[in-house]
């Protein structure tokens, strides 16, 4: 079931929308609930449908087809390291490694402690500066060094 801020916060998004738009609010609504809970389970999908007053399947392939939307628990800080062709010429194979290595699990892999989660991810974008991760798909870190990732992962793991 979704939460009353989910609903309101969905009811916002809908007023940019005509009426007859409700779909339109489907990407917001998915990332609404992944806000809140982080994570979208199929349940949750569900709801979002219902609220919207789309097909179940609709919301769906939307969820699964962009690469933002976790559709399992990830972990409280959620790494996705671009793998894209710029980020792989300039290093993203050696990112996903030394984060494997560090944290001792692998792609679509979350520690036991439940802290991260790593993922990769379509292109960010942001070429310039990859190699690139983004965390909980707020942050965009960029010029990724093993130095680099050893400061932030000490940030994150403060929190």
């Amino acid at each position: 079931m979704l939460s009353d801020q989910i609903k309101t916060r969905i009811d916002r998004e809908l007023a940019k929308y005509p009426a007859d738009q409700k779909q339109s609010a489907v990407m917001a609504a998915l990332r609404f609930v992944q806000d809140e809970k982080g994570w979208i389970s199929n349940d949750d999908m569900e709801d979002v449908a219902g609220y919207l007053g789309m097909p179940h399947m609709a919301v769906y392939e939307v969820a699964t087809f962009y690469h933002m939307y976790n559709l399992k628990p990830m972990g409280k800080h959620t790494l996705t390291v671009c793998t894209n062709i710029s980020c792989m010429l300039c290093g993203s194979s050696e990112v996903v490694d030394y984060l494997g290595k560090k944290l001792g699990i692998g792609l679509g892999e979350v520690t036991a402690d439940g802290k991260f989660g790593l993922r990769e991810g379509e292109c960010f974008g942001a070429c310039v500066d990859a190699p690139m991760f983004t965390i909980n798909n707020k942050r965009l870190c960029g010029k990724l060094t093993n130095a680099k990732i050893d400061e932030i992962l000490a940030e994150l793991d403060k929190q």
